[in-house]
């Protein structure tokens, strides 16, 4: 068997190419050593010690119970359980939001499947993107919106509602089959997407949306969303204007004007003033200052200039549009 590394290496290496669709995927299902990567990934996250419906935790886990996993795999008779729904508070909200909890086994391969995920599709995901994806955070979203989101207008923040439970089961996959050209791995996603999940000892049946909790919610999600990512980039393109250099407005001209000729005129006399005439003089250019600062330098309607910027953190989106900059 391959060693996980060096499969994982190849994958996002072709993924460089668009045209490129991933064949024989399924197979590494088989790899007993993906299993033991997995296991060490889940083993140092928070929760992993969290039952699902079957009551099993990752204790006990043994070679023996991954080889019953491979060879379910294998025969295709591998059928995810329900996860374990469970509530909980959404930060500085009143409101709860569901949580998904597969069994150990599922964990797994979930895991196992979102390293496939991770190698084939973060090479392609969008620069704007933030959310759940390796080195990059909140605090890379917030240095990204330092950064560029200067001198704006019109700032949109959006958020999708119930965005992990509203995806179209069709159109993810339709989605997926575009890189990878693998019925049975294809068939896999059915079963997890369809698996359903036990409230209040109730099975309901999923018609839509990846389960938050899962180990492959974060990057299925990600995987859809890229669509829009993608959508704002060639939306960008063709809203951007920039036609040479623009003229400030006469206001704003103006009280720079006025900035420049008061030093000037106190630098000729510097050396002759008092101290006192010194902290006048510099009280009267730091007021002019002030004055600039609350003026818009270029016309708002400049329709020779207009940028859009466009950032996304999970569900959360902010394009923003500025007719003039700072």
């Amino acid at each position: 068997m391959r060693n996980p590394v060096n499969v994982l290496k190849s994958l996002t290496e072709k993924s460089h190419d668009p045209e490129y669709r991933f064949e024989r995927l399924y197979r590494n299902l088989y790899n007993p050593e993906f299993y033991l990567t997995a296991y060490k990934n889940i083993a140092q996250s928070q929760g992993s010690m969290t039952p699902g419906v079957d009551g099993k935790t990752l204790d006990n886990m043994s070679m023996g119970r991954i080889d019953r996993i491979i060879a379910a795999i294998k025969s295709h008779e591998y059928q995810p359980n329900p996860a374990r729904r469970e509530y909980i508070e959404k930060k500085n909200s009143t409101k709860k939001r569901p949580l998904g909890i597969p069994s150990t086994d599922d964990k797994l391969v979930q895991e196992i499947v979102r390293m496939i995920f991770e190698s084939i599709y973060e090479p392609t995901f969008s620069k704007q993107s933030h959310g759940f994806r390796p080195n990059r955070s909140c605090h890379t979203a917030l240095a990204h919106l330092q950064n560029t989101f200067t001198a704006t207008n019109w700032f949109v923040e959006g958020d999708i509602k119930s965005c992990f439970d509203s995806f179209d089961h069709h159109v993810l996959i339709n989605i997926l089959r575009r890189r990878i050209k693998d019925e049975y791995f294809i068939a896999l996603m059915w079963k997890f997407l369809k698996a359903g999940y036990m409230e209040q000892w109730e099975y309901k049946t999923t018609y839509s949306g990846t389960p938050q909790g899962s180990g492959i919610s974060p990057i299925l999600a990600n995987i859809y969303l890229n669509e829009l990512d993608k959508y704002m980039e060639e939306y960008k393109s063709e809203f951007d204007v920039s036609e040479g250099r623009r003229r400030t407005t006469p206001e704003y001209h103006s009280a720079v004007n006025a900035v420049y000729l008061a030093k000037r005129k106190y630098a000729k006399k510097w050396s002759a003033m008092d101290r006192k005439e010194r902290e006048s003089a510099a009280r009267h250019i730091k007021e002019l200052r002030k004055k600039t600062l609350k003026l818009k330098p270029f016309p708002v309607f400049d329709k020779s200039f207009q940028k859009l910027q466009y950032i996304r953190y999970a569900d959360d989106c902010a394009p923003r549009r500025r007719i003039y900059a700072a």
